[in-house]
């Protein structure tokens, strides 16, 4: 009797195990690292509101322009009126001016340069030693940022460090372990920031 009592609680115990298994594979946290590396694609420069630009005209001197985009992200050129440059790549704007002038400049090529950025700033927060806004002036990593603000201060919970970024209308908030980036562990978790990403050190 005990014998088979031992089976049967046995087979009770072995029937328990797949569960809680299959709930932890569940509950199982993405990977920083992961999270990382899907924050590290860079699309193509888009156009900000302050940025400095240079519009030319092949063959056509009259029409070479310096302009800067509004706060509202627009910029007005000869014959063409406002144009709304903020958000757009280089290329989509040069493409738009370019069709709307030639209504009035036959073989029209416009060749349109972002002169100056400076649209992209970014935000550091939280337990560093100069906490605010920085404009750059070429993309840097999240250790260049924090350096820009002195560094995290002695209360700083480094291991912590959030960076959040927003997409597609969504706050994405992406992981930051200062001690294991900079022993080497992790680097991959050192992605450029782009405009508007904010860095909190608790």
């Amino acid at each position: 009797m005990r014998g088979k009592k031992s089976l049967v609680m046995a087979a009770f115990l072995l029937a328990l195990i797949p569960f809680p298994l299959r709930a932890a594979e569940k509950e199982t946290p993405v990977p920083a690292s992961e999270a990382a590396l899907q924050a590290t694609a860079e699309p193509d420069y888009r156009i900000g509101p302050g940025d400095q630009l240079s519009i030319e005209v092949w063959k056509d001197k009259d029409l070479a322009r310096l302009v800067t985009v509004l706060p509202d992200g627009k910029v007005a050129y000869p014959m063409v009126g406002e144009v709304v440059a903020a958000g757009k790549t280089v290329a989509q704007l040069q493409k738009e001016i370019e069709g709307k002038l030639s209504l009035y400049v036959k073989d029209a090529v416009i060749t349109v340069e972002v002169r100056q950025v400076n649209s992209l700033q970014i935000y550091v927060l939280g337990h560093v030693k100069t906490p605010g806004r920085s404009i750059m002036t070429s993309n840097i990593d999240v250790l260049q940022a924090l350096a820009i603000a002195g560094g995290p201060d002695q209360f700083a919970k480094v291991s912590r460090i959030k960076i959040f970024r927003r997409e597609g209308g969504k706050t994405v908030i992406i992981p930051f372990d200062y001690d294991d980036v900079i022993a080497g562990k992790k680097p991959e978790l050192n992605i450029l920031l782009r405009r508007g990403d904010v860095v909190v050190v608790p």
